[in-house]
């Protein structure tokens, strides 16, 4: 490849076939790729071969980045760039740099001056506001919220407020085994009026998208366990 770029490699949300959200110059590019930055070394070899199963994977270099990597290291996984050579990165699921560590080695590769160059793949936050009915024109999405539960229900109050007074989707996850607790703070804490999206396993053949009032979601609320969900709030009518 001439002018080596830092290829950023979106993954499959779940287990779904590659060739339904993977495009295929993505599998072009990746079967060209030695050097990977990738925030877990099983799941990012697993879903290679899955891209090309004719790929070396043992003559592939992995670099590790995730919450336990030591931030004075990464500006080093960078050096085949430096040598002319493109490199790729992949979360652990959809879109890399975003809600993910990939970040801060982009942040690193812009400031050197390297070429950076986002491949098209699944995003579950564009296509939970896509599918929530929501205000797509003005969104937010909010990472992870506080655990404390006193804190979290002043944060979801916050949210609520910033949905109604500028006319803004809020987004916001869990990890997987607090989905359901979420999701009853915010039937408990938020406007019966309020609208509540729960996207869950987008892309994979189980996925649940469905939009409804709080007070419409009580009693209703799906098994949530272990799936990953997209939360979004928007004012009611």
């Amino acid at each position: 490849m001439e002018n080596p770029s830092l290829f950023l490699i979106p993954v499959t949300l779940g287990e779904t076939p590659v060739d339904r959200v993977i495009p295929t110059y993505n599998t072009r590019v990746i079967s060209q790729l030695r050097y990977f930055i990738v925030e877990n070394i099983r799941s990012a070899r697993r879903f290679l071969k899955q891209c090309d199963p004719g790929i070396d994977i043992d003559a592939c270099t992995f670099y590790e980045l995730n919450k336990h990597t030591d931030k004075s290291r990464i500006s080093s996984f960078l050096l085949p760039m430096q040598n002319g050579t493109s490199m790729g990165v992949l979360s652990e699921a959809g879109c890399p740099a975003v809600a993910d560590p990939g970040a801060d080695v982009v942040a690193i590769a812009q400031r050197k001056g390297y070429r950076v160059t986002p491949l098209v793949g699944p995003s579950s936050i564009l296509m939970a506001v896509m599918a929530s009915g929501f205000n797509g024109q003005s969104f937010a999405f909010h990472g992870y919220l506080p655990i404390d539960g006193g804190e979290r229900a002043k944060k979801l109050k916050q949210l609520e407020a910033r949905s109604y007074s500028e006319d803004q989707t809020q987004l916001f996850i869990e990890t997987p085994f607090r989905n359901h607790k979420l999701a009853e703070d915010i039937l408990q804490y938020c406007k019966s009026g309020t609208m509540l999206c729960i996207a869950m396993n987008i892309s994979c053949e189980d996925e649940y998208i469905v939009t409804r009032t709080v007070k419409a979601w009580k009693g209703k609320l799906p098994e949530m366990q272990k799936r990953p969900c997209v939360f979004l709030l928007y004012k009611g009518s």
